[in-house]
């Protein structure tokens, strides 16, 4: 061949060897999803590629096959039209073996530079972008050539099954779709402006129900405002214009001894109609939900749903009262800053470098605010103070200090035991180690 018939034989090679390429990465980076939506739009080609998909292993013996034999050849075509060319404009200053070096390593230069650059590069990116479009177009003719090759690709997958098996890896593509790959397309389309931040962490928040005990979102046993089945139309009215609440759990004795609750709409129309607010008043007082601490969120909207209430006491393993939540109280933990602002923030941001947090922040609002990943222990604490309390291995008194990653947690106010407020500081962790793990099969001292 003449150098001209070189160059289009070098030129169609370089054709060939693109095309595999896109074939390769637009069947790889096509997605399910928007596969099965073309499918539904009636598209048989996305139904083609997604049978592709769960066995492409023809379709890439195929394309590996079609690039090393295109690629070989074009190094073969390209050093004998290009070297000799080289070698006799090289001759006229150099000598005749400098010269023919000269010509193999300029040939060789060239060729790969082609291949690398059009064959590879430029469609690898273009399907890159595109992959469902390209996958489409590609699948026929890459049908036609898994017939056309087929003694050759059974021969090489035959090959390639039995090094998988060897190895005992898989050939079968899970197509399974995580909640992981669903948070990694929110966060990926909150990043490109599709989903503003807040509908991307409502959508995080709705995952982390299943996750999150009731005690991440309930009110504390210290913060929760009660009656006594005794108390006076004068105490009941006192109680709700200091704590002014919908609904009220009602007690005989103590807190530990609940007995129903009521809503302040149901005292509000007997005190303007004039009328006793007798607790102890069966159609007054209504029977309250009771469940256990250990319920998760899911769990907690399952048990509403199921008894029509929207309003339950928690209590421990020795029926103590923990706690109680409200419907709301689950849903401003799944929309956050969308519910409107809340009276008191659990976790202030003071500068770039630090934060004042309250101990019964739930562990999780903390590592989201932090950014902190695989905290110790994970599994024995539900709230900050308990992180602590952990680490410690005793109840944390004011100025107590644990410093874990990059960051310094220090104890600035105690209440009748119960953290209050925690200072969280950056730290330099070259300089300041982390506090010492606690053992993981002791338990607190009493």
């Amino acid at each position: 061949m003449n150098l001209t018939q070189s160059l289009f034989v070098i030129a169609l090679l370089i054709s060939f060897s693109a095309f595999f390429s896109m074939a390769e990465i637009s069947l790889a980076a096509s997605r399910r999803l928007r596969l099965r939506q073309m499918v539904d739009d009636g598209d048989p080609r996305a139904e083609r590629v997604m049978k592709i998909q769960e066995q492409p292993g023809e379709y890439f013996t195929v394309v590996q096959v079609g690039q090393n034999a295109v690629a070989i050849l074009g190094g073969i075509v390209g050093e004998g039209a290009l070297s000799p060319v080289v070698a006799g404009l090289a001759s006229h200053w150099w000598e005749p073996a400098t010269a023919q070096t000269i010509g193999f390593l300029f040939s060789f230069t060239v060729v790969t530079s082609l291949f690398i650059l059009l064959a590879d590069l430029l469609p690898k990116r273009l399907s890159m972008a595109e992959p469902e479009a390209l996958a489409l177009r590609v699948s026929r003719p890459m049908q036609w050539c898994m017939t056309i090759f087929k003694p050759v690709v059974w021969f090489y997958s035959k090959a390639a099954d039995a090094l998988f098996r060897v190895l005992g890896l898989s050939t079968i593509r899970d197509e399974k779709i995580t909640y992981e790959d669903i948070l990694a397309m929110t966060e990926a389309g909150a990043k490109a402006g599709v989903l503003a931040a807040q509908e991307q962490q409502v959508i995080a928040n709705l995952f982390e129900l299943d996750t999150r005990t009731v005690g991440s979102a309930m009110t504390q046993r210290d913060r929760i405002a009660f009656f006594y089945q005794d108390d006076s139309d004068d105490i009941i009215r006192a109680r709700i214009a200091e704590e002014p609440f919908s609904t009220y759990p009602v007690c005989a004795g103590d807190i530990d001894h609940v007995v129903g609750y009521v809503d302040a709409k149901d005292l509000f129309q007997r005190a303007l109609n004039n009328l006793p607010m007798k607790l102890r008043d069966e159609g007054l007082v209504k029977k309250a939900l009771v469940v256990p601490d250990r319920l998760t969120l899911a769990e907690v909207l399952q048990q509403f749903r199921q008894a029509h209430e929207d309003f339950a006491i928690i209590v421990n393993e020795y029926s103590l009262v923990v706690g109680v939540v409200t419907l709301n109280d689950v849903m401003s933990t799944v929309m956050g800053d969308l519910m409107g602002p809340v009276d008191e923030e659990l976790i202030v941001r003071r500068d770039e470098t630090s934060w004042l947090i309250d101990g019964i922040t739930p562990i999780e609002d903390v590592e989201r605010a932090l950014l902190l990943d695989d905290l110790p222990h994970a599994d024995e604490y539900e709230t900050l103070g308990g992180f602590l309390m952990v680490m410690l291995r005793r109840i944390p008194r004011r100025t107590d200090k644990v410093v874990w990653g990059k960051y310094q947690f220090e104890v600035m106010d105690v209440d009748s035991y119960r953290i209050d407020q925690v200072l969280v500081t950056v730290v330099d962790p070259n300089k300041v180690a982390d506090s010492p793990l606690p053992p993981a099969t002791t338990k607190l001292p009493a």
